[in-house]
């Protein structure tokens, strides 16, 4: 059977600016991250980042259509 993992990196630079990204919105909504091992923050903060997150990557798309 074949591995159809969709969790492949198709640009691997991408990954330093998604994270880069994901301090300045923890930083916005107030979520302090620190360096490297981050489980120790609850879910209801980890949601607020990663809905956060997609919110403006939407919006910068929906933006650069215009």
């Amino acid at each position: 059977m074949a591995n159809n993992n969709s969790n492949k990196k198709l640009v691997p630079e991408a990954m330093a600016a998604l994270d880069k990204f994901k301090y300045e919105v923890a930083s916005e909504v107030g979520v302090n991250l620190k360096d490297g091992y981050n489980g120790d923050i609850s879910a209801r903060d980890a949601g607020r980042i990663g809905g956060n997150m997609v919110r403006k990557l939407i919006q910068q798309a929906e933006n650069n259509m215009r």
